[in-house]
C-alpha cells in the first residue's frame, strides 16, 4: 500500500508538474528533470523499506546518500543560474525540495513536509506576481508544485505517520530480550525470639523509655569539627561517577540557524555585472560600494555580505539583499521593488520612489522613506524588528513599527476568518 500510494503521487501531481515545466522550457525544464530523478530515487528507497527491516543508523545514512545527492544537485543548479530569467522558479523548488528528507524525520514527518512547502511559497508568490498577466502556464506551474508537496504531506501522514515504516523482515538483528524477573530478596536469618529472656527485653524497653537522657552518651560536635567553620574539612573525595559517563565527552549543543550571512565562506568578494544583473557577493567591511550608470532594466543582487553599505545611483528595476548581515542600501528610484531575504540588521533608504518593499525571514530592518515614497506597499513574512521611518517637515523622522503579532477570529456566521494586528500597549 505504501509503494502504491507513492506511485500514485509520481504518476499524478508529479507528472503534471513535469509537463508544465516542459511547456515553460529552459532552465525550468532542466531543473524539473533533476526533481524527477529525486522522486524516483525516493521511490526506490521506499520499495527497499517494504522489503527489509530497519537498518542501523550508519547504514541508513549510506542508503540515503543517492537521494541526498539529488537534492544537492537541485540546489546547486539554482546557485549556478542566478542570472536566469527563471531564478524565482528555481528558488521555489530549491527552497522546498528538502521536503524529500521526511524519510529521516521522526516522529512528525508530515508537518516537516508542510514546513518545507511553506518555505518555497515566498518564491512561488513572486512567480505569480511576475507572470500572472503574461503567461498563465506559470500560474498553473506554481499550483502544480504546491499541490505535489501538499499530496506528499497527505501521503506521509497516511502511511508513515510517525516515520518511515520498515517491514521488519531481515536487516539489523533485533535487540536481545530484556532479562527475567529480578532475583528475590535475601531470606532473613532465622531468629528465635523466644530465646530472648524477659530481662533482656525489659532492659531494651527501659533504655528506649529514657526520653531525653537517651542522647547523654553521644559525643558533642565541637567548633573544630564543624565544616562551615573549617573549609578544609570539605575537601573530600569527589562524588562517584560511572566510568562511561566520565569517559564520554560532552556533546556540544548544535546552534540554531539564524538569519543573515553567518560565517562568511573563504571566497573572494565579487562586484561584477552579468548582463542585466549586478552581482555583489561576499563583501565584508566595505562601505564604498557604488552602482552607477546602470540601465532601467537592471537588477542589483547583494548576497552574503557583512558590515557593508551599497549606493545605487539612477533608476533601475530592483534591488535584492539575500543573506546579508549589518548592511545598508541607499538608492534613488526603483521600477519594481527592493527585497530583503534571510537578512539580519539591515537598513535601506529611498531618495525617490519605490513601489514595493518585500521582507522575508529577516530579523531587524530599518526602512527610511522619502516624501515621494509614502505610497509604498510593504509586504513582510516570517520577520521581526521592522520599523518604517516617515519623514517630517522639519527633516526629522517618525518611527512606526510593523506588526509582528496578529489575532485571528472566525467570522459569525462562519464564512471565513478575520485577522488583525495586535497592538502592544505595554
Amino acid at each position: 500500500m505504501s509503494v502504491n500510494g507513492y506511485q500514485d503521487l509520481v504518476q499524478g501531481p508529479l507528472r503534471t508538474y513535469l509537463q508544465l515545466s516542459q511547456q515553460i522550457g529552459g532552465d525550468v525544464a532542466t531543473h524539473a528533470n533533476l526533481v524527477n530523478e529525486a522522486f524516483q530515487e525516493q521511490l526506490r528507497y521506499i520499495q527497499l523499506a517494504v522489503s527489509r527491516g530497519k537498518p542501523s543508523e550508519a547504514e541508513q545514512m549510506q542508503l540515503l546518500t543517492p537521494t541526498s545527492n539529488k537534492i544537492s544537485a537541485i540546489q546547486q543548479f539554482r546557485e549556478k543560474n542566478r542570472a536566469s530569467q527563471y531564478f524565482n522558479h528555481l528558488s521555489a523548488i530549491s527552497e522546498s525540495i528538502p521536503a524529500l528528507g521526511w524519510v529521516a524525520i521522526s516522529p512528525t514527518p508530515a508537518p516537516y513536509v508542510k514546513e518545507m512547502n511553506d518555505a518555497g511559497q515566498f518564491y512561488t508568490n513572486r512567480v505569480l506576481k511576475d507572470w500572472k498577466e503574461k503567461n498563465k502556464t506559470h500560474v498553473e506551474w506554481c499550483r502544480a508544485w504546491v499541490q505535489l508537496l501538499t499530496e506528499l504531506q497527505a501521503y506521509v501522514k497516511q502511511y508513515h505517520t510517525t516515520g518511515l515504516v520498515w517491514s521488519g523482515k531481515g536487516g539489523a538483528a533485533p535487540p536481545p530480550p530484556p532479562g527475567g524477573m529480578p532475583p528475590p530478596p535475601p531470606v532473613l536469618p532465622d531468629v528465635d525470639f523466644s530465646n530472648m529472656s524477659v530481662d533482656d527485653r525489659s532492659a531494651l524497653f527501659a533504655e528506649i523509655n529514657q526520653g531525653e537522657g537517651i542522647t547523654s552518651h553521644l559525643r558533642k560536635v565541637t567548633s573544630e569539627m564543624q565544616t562551615h567553620k573549617n573549609p578544609q574539612l570539605r575537601q573530600g573525595p569527589a562524588p562517584y561517577k560511572p566510568a562511561a559517563a566520565a569517559a564520554a565527552p560532552a556533546r556540544p549543543a548544535k546552534p540554531l540557524p539564524t538569519p543573515g550571512a553567518g560565517a562568511l565562506p573563504d571566497k573572494p568578494p565579487v562586484f561584477a555585472r552579468d548582463g542585466k544583473k549586478w552581482l555583489i557577493e561576499y563583501q565584508k567591511g566595505n562601505s564604498n560600494l557604488v552602482v552607477e550608470n546602470a540601465d532601467m532594466n537592471n537588477v542589483v543582487y547583494m548576497f552574503r555580505c557583512r558590515d557593508s553599505a551599497l549606493t545605487v545611483r539612477g533608476k533601475i528595476n530592483g534591488v535584492v539583499l539575500d543573506s546579508c548581515t549589518k548592511c545598508a542600501v541607499v538608492f534613488d528610484n526603483l521600477v519594481s521593488s527592493v527585497e530583503f531575504v534571510n537578512c539580519q540588521s539591515v537598513q535601506m533608504q529611498v531618495l525617490g520612489k519605490v513601489p514595493t518593499i518585500s521582507i522575508d525571514k529577516t530579523d531587524g530592518c530599518q526602512i527610511y522613506l522619502s516624501q515621494e515614497a509614502l505610497d509604498v506597499e510593504i509586504v513582510s513574512s516570517k520577520s521581526s524588528e521592522m520599523n518604517v521611518l516617515v519623514p517630517k517637515s522639519n527633516g526629522d523622522y517618525t518611527e512606526h513599527p510593523i506588526p509582528e503579532q496578529f489575532k485571528t477570529l472566525v467570522n459569525k456566521p462562519p464564512t471565513g476568518l478575520t485577522t488583525s494586528p495586535v497592538e502592544n500597549k505595554g
